[in-house]
């Protein structure tokens, strides 16, 4: 800028010529910077930053020869003894120092320059491939061909596995009878009857097979949010958002016990299998353990920061895990009543979570995405993307088909080990209702696994069913081998 002649070439700076030769020697140069600094006649070339330090050596004229100087001159082999005339050392040919720079490990400068990106071609020609059994740190570059050209051994990138093939489910009936949404489903364990809980505050009890409603529970205040049926004792058990926990007989069909202690809505419960405990969860940001017979008040598993919005129990550790509106899932120790670890990769509410039937995994589904776990400690496994919708509910069977159904109506189904998304459904509503009451509040198959019941916002709980019809032929896998995009958190 404040050069008067702009003709006039700017004189360079030594001192930053040094640094520049300095910082071209260390990054191009770096492997043989340790061998001695040749002189060329009596002249000595001066040395750049970098190769201070380094002793020199003498070459005169054509003389192949050169003497090492220094405090710890060395002999020319191993078994030779340092004399005089072993001072003396023969410079390499030119074919010597060409093989040798072809062993040097090339520049980081030149590995950049010379590395690309594998072509789609190349993605789709190994896709489905075992992976390379060398691991990330040996993926180092060779130079090939005189150092003209360079070959990274990259790992490949992972593919997508085929997914299995699922036969389509359809809509195989409607069952008509609330007065209000459909909040809540649970199925007996003789797989003779289902039962549901609605906003018109009435527990109903349907036959499976016909759809026929057998009996109708009154008692509940406020809607009815949750159901589960006692797979040990003629049970049933509800909650609801009157703050109420009833259990009932089923063999007098009256309301037998209470359980008072939260201090607001109960949002779900779930029995634990193999003991007489039960799990309830509520907007008072607690999840709460009752022993069923003395309805004594176990544990206040406090620690979530919003509504507990669903609770699920196991056998195995940890015996109980809740996903709450403060987009966190906890998993809890049952004897100490504390948290065991708490999983904070979502980003909205998790408003269900599902256990695998036979796998040690779960799923838990929130606005974001799906995602999936592994027990005991609550690894992610992967995440299902594609729901776009608020995630209400989820189901998974033992043929390994999660079912995510959603606030706008919307239901998907995925392959539970590939996370494949092979059908989507949206069942028109009842004749008479609005198309903003398309809503799926819950789902759950029945034990055949093979009925799926949905409890929907239009009043109705509608029953869907494998297409017997289909095959593979028909119903082909709409699936390519592509490569994974899955965010990792």
């Amino acid at each position: 800028m404040f050069v008067s002649d702009h003709a006039k070439s700017i004189a360079l700076d030594d001192e930053s010529y040094k640094v520049k030769v300095g910082a071209k020697l260390k990054s191009d140069y770096g492997a043989v910077l340790h061998m001695p600094v040749l002189k060329e006649g009596k002249d000595r070339l001066s040395q750049p930053l970098g190769m201070q330090g380094l002793q020199g050596y003498t070459q005169s004229g054509d003389d192949p020869e050169y003497l090492i100087t220094g405090t710890h001159a060395y002999p020319s082999g191993p078994g030779v003894g340092l004399t005089a005339d072993t001072k003396l050392h023969r410079n390499p040919s030119e074919a010597g120092v060409h093989s040798m720079a072809l062993a040097l490990p090339p520049s980081q400068t030149r590995q950049d320059a010379s590395r690309t990106a594998a072509s789609v071609a190349d993605i789709h020609r190994h896709a489905g491939g075992a992976e390379r059994s060398h691991p990330q740190s040996s993926a180092v570059s060779l130079l090939e061909g005189g150092g003209t050209r360079n070959t990274s051994l990259m790992r490949k990138a992972p593919t997508m596995p085929k997914p299995q093939w699922h036969p389509p489910w359809k809509l195989f009936r409607v069952i008509s009878g609330h007065l209000g949404w459909v909040r809540s489903i649970a199925v007996e364990p003789g797989n003779q009857w289902f039962v549901t809980g609605s906003a018109d505050r009435t527990i109903k009890i349907w036959d499976l097979a016909s759809g026929k409603l057998k009996l109708s529970l009154t008692g509940h205040i406020s809607t009815v949010r949750g159901v589960a049926v006692s797979s040990r004792s003629p049970y049933l058990f509800s909650c609801g958002e009157d703050k109420q926990v009833k259990c009932w007989d089923l063999e007098y069909n009256k309301v037998i016990r209470h359980y008072h202690g939260h201090l607001s809505a109960v949002y779900d419960l779930d029995l634990h299998p193999t003991i007489d405990v039960l799990v309830t969860c509520s907007r008072d940001a607690t999840a709460r353990v009752w022993d069923i017979r003395t309805k004594a008040n176990v544990h206040t598993l406090t620690g979530h920061t919003n509504t507990v919005a669903t609770v699920r129990c196991q056998a195995a550790e940890p015996q109980i895990i809740t996903g709450s509106h403060d987009s966190t899932i906890r998993l809890w120790d049952l004897i100490a009543g504390k948290t065991r670890a708490t999983l904070t990769n979502h980003k909205k509410s998790v408003r269900t979570i599902v256990l695998h039937p036979r796998q040690y995994t779960f799923a838990s589904g929130s606005a974001d995405n799906i995602k999936q776990w592994m027990f005991p400690d609550g690894s992610f496994i992967q995440n299902l993307s594609g729901h776009n919708a608020i995630i209400n509910t989820l189901a998974v069977n033992s043929d390994g088909v999660l079912v995510s159904g959603a606030d706008n109506g919307t239901i998907h189904m995925w392959d539970w080990r590939t996370g494949y998304n092979f059908q989507r459904i949206h069942a028109a509503v009842q004749p008479g209702s609005l198309d903003s009451e398309s809503g799926i509040f819950a789902c759950m198959f029945d034990n055949s696994q093979s009925r799926l019941i949905t409890a929907e916002a239009d009043k109705t709980i509608k029953v869907y069913r494998e297409d017997d019809t289909a095959t593979e032929e028909s119903h082909p896998v709409n699936w390519k081998p592509e490569i994974l995009k899955r965010k990792r958190f």
